[in-house]
């Protein structure tokens, strides 16, 4: 057997403190096992390594990738090290998943187990559930203010309690447009932080390619079309941060490249990107709202990192620059990306609202006490009045219904805003002054 085992925890050399550290640790604390699930390169390795104090590596090729054959012959053996134990791409060898939690129920106690996985794998090839066992932990790429992009002074959670104390003017944006495309280009990949965006661009190609030719066959073992799949990550990335569906996205494929892709096939493709943690949906919320007003319940689409769209699209950051329509979209899909992060700190879920009377909001995040705030996302700050109408809007729809009065409405803006709180009682707040 080859594991790697630490006399303390690992402190990972330059490693950059992630907000979800937090929850893996008290998970920890709470649960047998932590699952740190994520997009490959989001950096769940890392991340768990500096909680773990052992480490059994499934997919390490030394000996002709000797681990992944003692984790499929003889899973016992690759839970063998010090507590913490982490085991990493566990999916590669799924029999691990029960071999953990017999051991779990074995020895009953918390803390023994992290596994990381890019992928998930078919249900069938696990035997129980983990319920009870297992702590799942979604690890994002990184946020712009984990990345250092941004210097957070505005808490998500303070704006729910209360204590976010927003003076009008002290917060001003300090981002620019190029600034703020180069980052949607280079995206919040931790292995990228320091590399040029030029360069980073050109890693980013490399990974849209592995995702199409290697990993949404490897998935199940059946081969797909990676030209389909290249179509289908440059629709998606043309209709981002919407509630594209199926038809329209087969239709889109059909317009804009030489392949045919049925509405089938394009659930199915979708589906193994969901599985490989590279798509993202953003459920409907739906409010107690009385009213003969139809909810729409199309998820909103977004990809797990901005520079996934730039680079499905083969665009960077002077043709963005030059259509800011489409930079719009996927500036939303960035900070989509990190409400979810930052949400996900104080147990909130992020979704979007749409209604029949035209009524859409970008998101609306709800606690598990069924507290909520309504955010819109703009890209520049000329658009600041027509966000706040919206927002003000969906209150005084809610106004009167059982649905409870929002803890705060917000626009988020990327680029020439300052903190202020308007006479509607709306929020601006820059996005490179919001955090957890």
């Amino acid at each position: 057997m080859h594991f790697t085992e630490y006399p303390v925890r690992l402190v990972v050399m330059d490693y950059i403190e992630r907000i979800a550290d937090r929850q893996i640790s008290r998970y920890l604390s709470l649960f047998g096992a932590v699952l740190v699930e994520g997009p490959r390169w989001s950096g769940k390795t890392w991340a768990s390594r500096h909680a773990a104090k052992s480490e059994f590596a499934v997919a390490d090729p030394e000996g002709n990738f000797r681990n992944r054959e003692i984790a499929r012959l003889n899973p016992k053996a690759a839970l063998d090290g010090a507590r913490p134990h982490l085991i990493d791409e566990w999916q590669e060898a799924p029999s691990l998943w029960d071999a953990v939690r017999h051991e779990i129920d074995r020895s009953g106690q918390k803390g023994q187990f992290i596994l990381t996985g890019s992928s998930t794998p078919d249900d069938t090839k696990t035997i129980h559930s983990g319920a009870g066992r297992f702590g799942r932990i979604r690890l994002e790429t990184m946020t712009m203010s984990e990345i250092g992009v941004s210097k957070p002074s505005i808490s998500l959670a303070g704006l729910f309690d209360g204590s976010a104390n927003i003076v009008d003017g002290e917060h001003v944006g300090t981002l620019s447009l190029p600034a703020l495309l180069d980052y949607a280009c280079k995206g919040g990949w931790p292995s990228l932080i320091d590399v040029q965006p030029r360069d980073a661009a050109e890693v980013i190609d490399n990974y849209i390619n592995d995702i199409a030719e290697i990993d949404i066959s490897r998935i199940d073992g059946v081969k797909r079309d990676p030209d389909k799949v290249k179509a289908l990550l440059r629709s998606l990335s043309r209709n981002i941060a919407s509630t594209v569906k199926y038809a329209t996205i087969s239709k889109d494929i059909s317009e804009y490249s030489s392949v045919d892709v049925s509405n089938e096939t394009v659930s199915e493709y979708m589906g193994l990107l969901k599985r490989l943690f590279v798509l993202r949906d953003i459920p409907a919320w739906e409010p107690a709202l009385k009213s003969t007003v139809r909810l729409r319940t199309t998820p909103k689409r977004i990809l797990a990192d901005a520079s996934l769209a730039v680079s499905a699209l083969g665009a960077n950051a002077k043709s963005l620059g030059e259509d800011l329509k489409l930079f719009g979209s996927v500036f939303e899909n960035q900070a989509l990306h990190d409400l979810i992060v930052y949400a996900s700190d104080i147990k909130g879920e992020v979704r979007h609202y749409q209604d029949s009377s035209g009524l859409e909001i970008d998101a609306i995040i709800e606690r598990r006490d069924g507290s909520w705030g309504g955010i819109e996302i703009k890209l520049g700050y000329h658009q600041e009045d027509e966000a706040a109408a919206s927002l003000v809007r969906l209150r005084d729809k809610l106004a009167g219904a059982n649905q409870s009065p929002p803890a705060f409405l917000a626009v988020i803006i990327g680029v020439g805003a300052f903190s202020k709180k308007r006479e509607d009682g709306v929020y601006v707040i820059p996005i490179d002054h919001l955090g957890a």
